[in-house]
């Protein structure tokens, strides 16, 4: 079941990453390869560590590029992909950095447009998984009780900023740091997929009670705030 849902995801990223790319007249074909690419590191992850957790075994991102690209170059089983100009180094890139917190400082154009259009999309599609088995089961607990979160975490609220993996929460700050992505999406068409599907919206409905369910009402005004400004500030950009 692990495998399927995974298969699952690297199907629905890479179609995001598509419908993304064409938002921004960019390669369609490299940016769903992108995402069939992404998280192929899940597979030999759960087979030689038993498990997915990046804590308990290695970094999925790292572990996938240097699989594809290092030692025995899986990357080599496929076409080349003649579309873009070094394509193997902005593949790489992008697939290395698809976790990370932030990106870089110094990315090129091209790395950083692909590199972001496949962040967006992982995103998009994380928090549907986030809504089903077995977070769902989390959710419920949360649904239950929740203790609220730290101030620490609502920092990263106030600041509109993802709260770092480094951080050990609770069940209800996990599920605000999950939701916390939104505000790192970098483009309208990933914004606007998220909204079409509903997920994030069904996370930030999950049920508390008193300061926690305070605490998730902010988080969901400060989601709408950072968008709006976002929006604003594109228009801006385009007269």
């Amino acid at each position: 079941m692990k495998i399927t849902l995974k298969i699952d995801h690297t199907f629905r990223v890479a179609c995001i990453a598509d419908r993304i790319a064409v938002s921004l007249k960019a390669d369609r074909d490299f940016a769903w390869f992108l995402g069939l690419l992404h998280d192929i590191a899940r597979f030999e992850q759960q087979t030689r560590y038993g498990t997915f957790k990046d804590a308990k075994s290695v970094d999925h991102a790292e572990f996938g590029a240097d699989l594809l690209f290092k030692g025995d170059r899986l990357i080599d089983v496929f076409p080349k992909y003649t579309g873009i100009p070094n394509w193997e180094s902005v593949a790489e890139t992008a697939i290395r950095l698809h976790n990370k917190l932030n990106l870089p400082e110094g990315l090129d154009k091209t790395t950083y447009l692909y590199s972001t259009i496949l962040r967006d999309a992982d995103k998009c599609d994380i928090f549907r998984v986030l809504t089903e088995p077995p977070f769902d089961e989390r959710n419920m607990r949360i649904c239950e009780a929740a203790d609220p979160a730290r101030d620490v975490i609502m920092d990263c609220v106030r600041e509109h900023r993802c709260v770092p993996r480094t951080f050990e929460c609770t069940e209800f700050e996990s599920l605000m740091s999950q939701c916390c992505m939104a505000f790192e999406l970098v483009y309208p068409e990933s914004r606007k997929i998220v909204s079409e599907q509903g997920y994030l919206d069904k996370l930030l409905s999950v049920g508390t009670e008193g300061s926690a369910k305070d605490q998730m009402e902010m988080l969901r005004a400060e989601i709408k705030k950072a968008w709006e400004e976002l929006c604003l500030m594109e228009e801006i950009y385009t007269i």
